[in-house]
């Protein structure tokens, strides 16, 4: 049964994220400055936002490392700004951690041409992220994070009921508390930053505290998967001319090798940062660091204790 205009009225006037800011009527009337200066100190409000579901992201990304540790995929799916959030985290774990773009996928409700043009009414559907997610084939060892500012978006919605029937693991991820995403979601994450500058312009706090989670998400993941030495990327993908520098500071940093030792490592392990420092640290030939970094899961760490 469909949702009557005078039903999502007051759905949306029961929500922190659509919630009218009186002290705010006039904004339009203020210099360029007060109003740059009263949305500054708005967005001090989205870190605290985040500090306070801390423990329920931290035992979303264990769930997810442990299945991602299988061979599983983290998949991101939402509307407008949510679904295009979750498509730019997606895209920016190839380059960052050498993951295959199958990996960690981002979809939104319309597709990709819904990136630059709102699709109307694909929000709206269930069925469309149950189809979504069934062209994906996701099974019992992915993850799917429903993402929604509302937290009452029916397609986001809709991933995490369907998730759960195929066995996946499920993150709903919304910025009112007590939704319908987080109670639908195995990991229901609430990160509240209040009523938006500009009447429900989620795009605004909400969106900022989305993007900041989901940095979490896929980047603490990418630590317990081994993706990272300390705070190093050494899975980065060089595939341009900075990336490529990077790599050997990379290296340098992780080694304090000299500039010729670095090369010859790095051309050895062609081009991979990960064997390339453990030719060096552990003095080793680029098959026998390759052959170790399987043995320890990809993880440098373990290889490296493993030579010890």
């Amino acid at each position: 049964m469909s949702t009557t205009y005078s039903e999502l009225r007051a759905q949306l006037a029961t929500l922190t994220t659509e919630a009218f800011r009186p002290e705010l009527a006039e904004i339009d009337r203020l210099s360029t400055l007060e109003i740059a200066r009263i949305m500054n100190g708005e967005d001090q409000s989205v870190p605290a936002a985040v500090a306070r579901a801390l423990p329920a992201i931290a035992a979303a990304i264990d769930a997810t490392a442990e299945r991602m540790a299988r061979g599983g995929r983290l998949v991101y799916l939402g509307a407008g700004t949510a679904g295009r959030l979750g498509v730019l985290d997606a895209s920016e774990c190839p380059p960052t951690f050498n993951t295959d773009p199958s990996q960690v996928v981002g979809l939104i409700a319309g597709g990709p041409s819904a990136m630059i043009q709102a699709v109307e009414g694909a929000e709206d559907s269930k069925e469309l992220a149950a189809a979504d997610l069934d062209a994906l084939g996701v099974g019992p060892d992915d993850t799917v994070v429903g993402v929604s500012a509302s937290g009452r978006t029916p397609y986001a919605i809709g991933a995490v009921e369907h998730a759960r029937t195929l066995g996946a693991l499920t993150i709903g991820l919304s910025c009112n508390a007590d939704s319908a995403l987080a109670a639908a979601a195995e990991h229901g994450i609430e990160v509240v930053p209040g009523p938006e500058l500009l009447t429900g312009s989620t795009r605004l706090k909400a969106g900022t505290a989305q993007k900041l989670v989901l940095n979490m998400l896929s980047t603490i993941t990418m630590i317990r998967l081994g993706k990272t030495y300390g705070n190093l990327m050494v899975d980065v993908r060089a595939s341009n001319e900075k990336l490529r520098a990077r790599s050997r500071r990379i290296v340098a940093l992780a080694t304090g090798a000299p500039d010729e030792q670095i090369e010859a490592a790095l051309t050895a392990a062609e081009g991979e940062v990960k064997n390339a420092i453990l030719i060096i640290l552990a003095d080793v030939d680029a098959a026998t660091a390759a052959q170790r970094l399987k043995d320890s899961g990809g993880h440098l760490r373990a290889a490296l204790h493993a030579t010890a």
